[in-house]
């Protein structure tokens, strides 16, 4: 390997990167205390509240004295009431409480406006004291407590009221309660699965403005909301009579909304409904809403998918955790026009990086992420770089003109059976462009590497599986070398809907009319959502120190054959009758289970649930596999695949003689 030459070094000073951020906390503060008052409706709540203020001052005398002000207060009351008005209509403009729109107050809005009224009048009882009104001559009146106290009631009584008015009046139905009635206004009529908070939002939405379906009703497990009423759509009962109700109340339609069920009970609900002739749409799951699309709820109803119904459980991610290392930072995700980087550029974005550069060979994948992140979600600090991470010039430029501090290094070539006849390619793009990432990682000071690794790495028996466990060695062999960059690979299994998977393969068979085509009844895969896996990718980001070969939790094995069932089942369709199976055997290298760990290897628990690291008894020698490898460059490049195929089981032999294939002996992650 020829050495590459150090790159000046041009990142900023801490000076510059302090005023940068002191520049940025300056224009956020303008933006969301004084630029949002130019908008007309907003100046007309702050002269809302300086005459609700005075009024409030006002009544305060009026009330304290029973047959009148006595002019003497009086006097004192209109000297000081200008002065009142100001002070809190300042202190409220200052501490931003005109950037929230009464429309949409909550419990916690009016907790803010509580604090900033006690605040306010503090500073009304400084002033009074400070600078007392006075009579003449000069003789200076002191205000009643009991004038204060009646003020800070009638204040906040007021401004709570005039928010919580705003708000009702927003939130009155278009249709005047008759969607809540259950009348037909041309939307379908639906049943919403789940009385919680998400389906009060869905019912809160429909209200607002015709959305095309009408909630005539409710169901939900919970005994205690049977018969009650939520916005006026009646709690019906339970979940499993939803064929009684549907036929009860003429819905034609029902709505899941509950994203943190788990698969199981929505599998449970989708067959009941589609038993009595149904239609079943949902919400997505806690982590796609929370790390999604932005817009209505209501938006993000869609079609039920096999994802839903797989039983996993939902992911917890540690956001704050996660934005610690993201947040103002340079973050590179190579292959970030795939299933799988795309998903991590959307979740990245959402941390507010100060940029995100992403690189991809592919120009439609590229130019696809780069407008969903502009023009759908608004992220404008973004960089585009049509590339090959197989180039070691081309990427050398990428990483010293952006000088990143994170990379997520999720390209790679996954399609097994094609690479089983081009293994130079393989070795190409999944080992050596590794390895050329790693280098100019190296070379310009990024402070955490992350491989997204698979579990083909684990005792593999296919070129894309061993092109990927040379990935990951070459991940641990920079990790030992390093001084200052935090190399670390995070290993999962096959992901629904990715370019690699099974699943967009069934459904285009689905959609020819069959059949499906599967390799072997008996086989089994790990599966996770894309969304999950991105998530988990972030997240053990955080946690790595450098060297760890994370591996995430994929949950139970799913037989590929009850994954066929279930995507014909909710395509309305039935295995067998009108979309038959086709068993073809096992193609060259395939297994019939995969596995999360080698033999070699032991899995220990980390701070996240999910997440488990891997310790192996496998010792590396990283200068001499380095070595190894930079010869085995040159035969890649010469695209010599039998070669290359000669050359890749010779490396991959020693960890093969360590026995690492123990067959059933592989362990299986803590319970």
């Amino acid at each position: 390997m020829a050495d590459l030459p150090d790159v000046p070094n041009t990142t900023p000073r801490a000076s510059d990167g302090w005023r940068e951020r002191a520049a940025r906390s300056l224009h956020r503060l303008l933006r969301t205390r004084l630029l949002v008052l130019m908008r007309g409706h907003r100046i007309w709540q702050v002269v809302a509240d300086a005459v609700f203020v005075s009024f409030a001052w006002w009544l305060a005398f009026f009330v304290r004295f029973d047959n009148g002000t006595p002019a003497y207060y009086e006097r004192a009351m209109f000297a000081t009431i200008g002065w009142v008005a100001l002070i809190n209509v300042v202190l409220f403009v200052a501490s931003g409480m005109y950037a929230k729109m009464w429309r949409y107050t909550s419990v916690k809005d009016m907790e803010a406006v509580l604090v900033r009224v006690v605040l306010g009048w503090l500073s009304v009882i400084a002033y009074v004291n400070i600078f007392p009104p006075l009579a003449p001559p000069f003789e200076t009146i002191d205000i009643p407590r009991s004038v204060l106290v009646y003020d800070l009631v009638f204040t906040l009584a007021f401004l709570a009221g005039l928010r919580l008015i705003a708000r009702s009046i927003f939130e009155r139905p278009t249709l005047t309660g008759a969607a809540a009635r259950g009348r037909d206004f041309g939307g379908t009529r639906v049943l919403i699965i789940g009385a919680g908070s998400a389906g009060h939002l869905l019912v809160r939405e429909s209200q607002r403005q015709p959305l095309g379906y009408v909630p005539v009703g409710m169901l939900d497990d919970d005994a205690r909301k049977h018969d009650m009423r939520l916005l006026g759509v009646p709690v019906l009962g339970r979940t499993d009579r939803v064929a009684a109700h549907a036929l009860d109340s003429g819905a034609t339609e029902i709505i899941i909304a509950m994203p943190s069920a788990p698969g199981s009970e929505v599998r449970r609900i989708v067959e009941k409904a589609r038993a009595a002739g149904l239609k079943v749409r949902i919400l997505p799951s806690m982590g796609e809403l929370v790390l999604g699309d932005t817009g209505s709820l209501s938006s993000r109803i869609r079609e039920v998918q096999v994802e839903d119904v797989l039983g996993r459980e939902p992911i917890e991610v540690d956001l704050q955790g996660i934005a610690a290392y993201l947040t103002d930072q340079v973050v590179l995700v190579t292959g970030g026009g795939g299933s799988i980087g795309s998903e991590l550029c959307r979740q990245i974005a959402s941390m507010q990086p100060a940029r995100l550069v992403i690189v991809d060979h592919a120009e439609e994948n590229l130019f696809n992420i780069q407008q969903e992140l502009l023009q759908e979600r608004g992220f404008e600090h973004l960089e585009i770089e049509l590339a090959s991470v197989t180039d070691r010039s081309r990427m050398r430029t990428v990483f010293e003109t952006h000088r990143p501090k994170v990379v997520f290094h999720a390209a790679a070539y996954k399609h097994q059976p094609m690479l089983e006849h081009m293994p130079a390619e393989a070795v190409r793009n999944n080992t050596i462009g590794t390895r050329i990432c790693c280098e100019l990682a190296e070379k310009v000071g990024v402070d955490r590497f992350v491989l997204v690794s698979t579990d083909k790495a684990v005792e593999p028996t296919t070129v894309m599986g061993q092109s990927k466990a040379l990935a990951e060695w070459v991940v641990q062999a920079f990790a030992e070398r390093s001084f200052h960059t935090r190399y670390m690979a995070v290993r999962f299994g096959n992901v629904l809907g990715s370019s690699g998977s099974v699943i967009p393969i069934f459904r285009r068979q689905i959609a020819r009319g069959g059949p499906l085509k599967l390799t072997d009844e008996r086989m089994t895969r790990f599966f996770m959502t894309i969304p999950e896996a991105a998530q988990l990718i972030v997240q053990a980001g955080a946690m790595g120190e450098g060297g760890e070969v994370f591996v995430l939790d994929m949950g139970k094995p799913v037989k590929i054959l009850d994954l066929a069932h279930n995507m014909i089942e909710l395509s309305g369709l039935k295995p067998g009758i009108d979309i038959e199976i086709e068993i073809v055997g096992l193609r060259e290298g395939e297994k019939l289970h995969e596995e999360l760990f080698s033999g070699d290897e032991q899995p220990n628990r980390t701070s996240h649930g999910k997440i488990f690291r891997s310790s192996s008894s496998f010792t590396l020698d990283a200068d001499g596999f380095l070595d190894e490898l930079e010869a085995f460059e040159r035969i890649v490049f010469d695209a010599d695949q039998e070669a290359t195929l000669e050359k890749l089981t010779a490396i991959m032999q020693p960890r093969i003689d360590a026995g690492v294939h123990r067959g059933d002996d592989v362990p299986a992650p803590p319970a």
